[in-house]
């Protein structure tokens, strides 16, 4: 059973994705910090709206901040019997190894598994999303190509929610290669957890 704290953050999911406000980012895989690896996400407006610095290449803890450095999302992969697996699970805010205020007292409200079943009809398939770590059944999934930055997050009955693609040059010659790419968050799916399910995948496929 989730915490009120982690109730109230569900419902602003479910507002937002009842809003009707479309979202466009696009996100540059590359820290605003020279020291770090991470990523700088802008809106259409130009507006830094989320940033991630990481001071090591593959972490097993990201953290998600907006354009003011404030903590959103903490994303944590799953250990199991001491060995790392393909599970990675979402918290609100900041919790973890960085922050003495909260270690891990809190519940995920999420869980992202990488699909590893060779025997799997759908191969098109790279995670599923389950709500908090109990769930059997996945609320969403993602299909397609991280690597070729075009993959797609489905719902139910396989609605588009939000979507990775190649950022297409304005100018005639011009290539952005992989490095920079767009992220389009259907109207009312949280552009912020959308942003956590990429980073999950920038990680389960580097």
């Amino acid at each position: 059973m989730e915490t009120p704290r982690e109730e109230a953050f569900l419902v602003r999911l479910e507002t937002r994705i009842n809003d009707g406000t479309c979202t466009s980012l696009t996100v540059w895989r590359k820290s605003l910090l020279i020291s770090c690896n991470g990523f700088t996400v802008i809106n259409s407006c130009g507006d830094l709206v989320y940033r991630v610095d990481n001071y090591i290449d593959r972490p097993d803890e990201l953290i998600l901040m907006d354009g003011s450095g404030k903590s959103i999302l903490t994303m944590r992969r799953r250990k199991k019997l001491g060995v790392l697996v393909h599970n990675w699970f979402v918290y609100e805010g900041e919790v973890g190894n960085y922050c003495a205020a909260n270690k891990l007292s809190k519940k995920p409200i999420w869980c992202v598994r990488k699909n590893i079943n060779i025997l799997q009809t759908n191969h098109n398939v790279l995670a599923y999303v389950f709500r908090g770590s109990a769930d059997k059944r996945h609320s969403f999934v993602i299909e397609g190509s991280y690597t070729r930055r075009s993959c797609k997050v489905l719902g139910g009955s396989r609605k588009v929610l939000a979507e990775i693609k190649r950022k297409e040059a304005m100018v005639e010659g011009i290539s952005y290669g992989v490095e920079v790419f767009v992220l389009n968050v259907e109207p009312g799916f949280d552009p912020g957890f959308a942003m956590g399910l990429l980073l999950i995948l920038d990680q389960m496929f580097p």
